[in-house]
């Protein structure tokens, strides 16, 4: 409850219209049938065992609602959470750690970025994924700089921010991302959005 009262607070000062509080899922599925909010932000874990009902309600959301985004919330780093998330419905979905929220610069960014049909991990995972690695590493072939670059791309970052990130030229951070693809094999075609199939590789990786 207080962390939702901060959120609350927080995204009010900052302007951002609140159309609805829940204490629980099936709360929180009324409050966006009911008020089709641009985001909802959902904690992973709800009443009443405090499980998953939050990652259960958030695919609910994006199944049922396809112009509602879903900012979900975990206490703990839970990236096998994350990748449910993403594989599900991989637009318009955020996956972030609770104490990043109170940051308001990061909690606006993340939600309008979602707004926009981003994808958006926390940093906290990305960085944890990058230092494991399974056998048959589909990455295996990506240079360190073109992991660099999709590690950047997982936290839903723009080509503009990851070249103002790297110190290089947009059009270099363009060529890496072309070459991560093909080594990827993910081709171009309508019925795919190749950013969201790189970060799914990347977090499978």
């Amino acid at each position: 409850m207080l962390t939702r009262a901060g959120i609350v607070r927080l995204l009010g000062d900052a302007g951002v219209d609140v159309v609805g509080e829940a204490e629980d899922a099936e709360g929180l599925l009324r409050r966006v049938q009911a008020t089709r909010p641009d985001v909802a932000i959902v904690d992973i874990r709800m009443p009443p065992t405090h499980t998953d009902e939050g990652l259960v309600a958030a695919q609910r959301i994006r199944r049922d609602h396809v112009d509602v985004g879903v900012l979900v919330l975990s206490q703990y780093v839970e990236p096998a959470y994350a990748i449910r998330l993403i594989e599900d419905h991989p637009q318009q979905v955020g996956y972030l750690l609770k104490e990043r929220v109170f940051d308001v610069a990061i909690l606006l960014d993340a939600l309008r970025r979602i707004a926009d049909g981003e994808t958006v991990v926390d940093p906290t995972i990305v960085a944890r994924l990058v230092g494991r690695r399974r056998q048959a590493d589909p990455l295996e072939e990506l240079t360190p700089r073109e992991r660099e670059v999709l590690a950047l791309v997982a936290e839903g970052r723009s080509n503009r921010s990851i070249a103002a990130e790297l110190f290089v030229a947009e059009r270099t951070v363009e060529a890496h991302i072309k070459q991560i693809f093909m080594k990827l094999n993910l081709r171009e075609e309508p019925s795919n959005h190749r950013r969201v199939l790189a970060v799914l590789a990347f977090l499978r990786s």
